[in-house]
């Protein structure tokens, strides 16, 4: 009788909404058998970490943030937390959508199905986040270890890694549905690597230049992710949060259309 009821209800209940999920079991599927390459992206920031955090700390007394005194390597380590959450949602969100979007003809498939155009951003926007959130997770206990972590706010850095990643996951995704080769990406690099080296990860920023600097989002998650690991809070991390939270719904919202206009107009 209950398989019966079962197979009742199975009938008579509509049809499932469609989801980006499926989008995230294919490249977890994907990524499996390579396992490698999902592994690479972690350790640079760690690298960078062991040789400029720790070894040129070594020479450095340490920095003052929001009037409290912190050491090299403490001030360095978050700066590549950020770094870490940024390369996870980037990789994807850039190299991968574009070969899936212009040479694999994987959305055109996806679109077949009942899926749309904002179930397929989604879904990429979700694997993006959860490379993102690997890699942030590993490098923050690399820091717990290191006893680079100054306070219990930090237990909401991981969480904070994932805003940074939504971020670079919408904009990363919105960018590359205009890319229209593989020299485009020279741009991404052109931009992430200034981004990286001074958005005050290796030095406090000051000067006419600190206004710059301040309007990039990796600068927005190194101040979060900072403030939060050492316990000097301040009104820069509620800013970093309407910030990063605006980037990422703004590129979700453009990709979404964007992929429409390509593969349904």
């Amino acid at each position: 009788m209950a398989l019966v009821n079962l197979a009742v209800a199975g009938a008579t209940r509509g049809p499932a909404r469609p989801s980006g999920r499926s989008l995230v079991v294919r490249n977890f599927i994907t990524y499996r058998s390579a396992w490698w390459i999902f592994a690479t992206g972690f350790f640079e920031p760690v690298f960078y970490l062991f040789s400029i955090g720790v070894g040129v700390g070594q020479l450095l007394e340490g920095f003052e943030l929001n009037g409290q005194m912190v050491s090299y390597a403490a001030f360095v380590a978050p700066g590549m937390l950020a770094a870490s959450a940024m390369n996870g949602a980037v990789l994807d969100s850039t190299f991968g959508i574009f070969f899936k979007l212009r040479y694999d003809k994987l959305y055109d498939g996806v679109l077949a199905t009942p899926m749309r155009p904002i179930n397929v951003a989604t879904g990429e926007m979700m694997w993006c986040l959860l490379r993102s959130g690997a890699y942030s997770l590993g490098f923050l206990l690399v820091m717990v270890a290191m006893d680079l972590v100054e306070s219990w706010w930090a237990i909401l850095a991981w969480p904070a890694t994932w805003l940074i990643g939504f971020a670079f996951a919408g904009a990363g995704m919105a960018l590359t549905t205009f890319m229209k080769s593989w020299q485009d990406f020279e741009y991404v690099q052109l931009a992430i690597i200034p981004m990286f080296l001074f958005s005050a990860t290796f030095f406090p920023v000051s000067g006419l230049l600190r206004w710059v600097v301040e309007l990039t989002p990796l600068y927005r998650g190194v101040v979060l992710c900072r403030e939060l690991t050492t316990g000097a809070l301040s009104w820069d991390s509620a800013i970093s949060v309407v910030y990063l939270a605006a980037m990422g719904a703004i590129g979700l919202m453009v990709v979404s259309r964007r992929l429409h206009k390509i593969l349904l107009s």
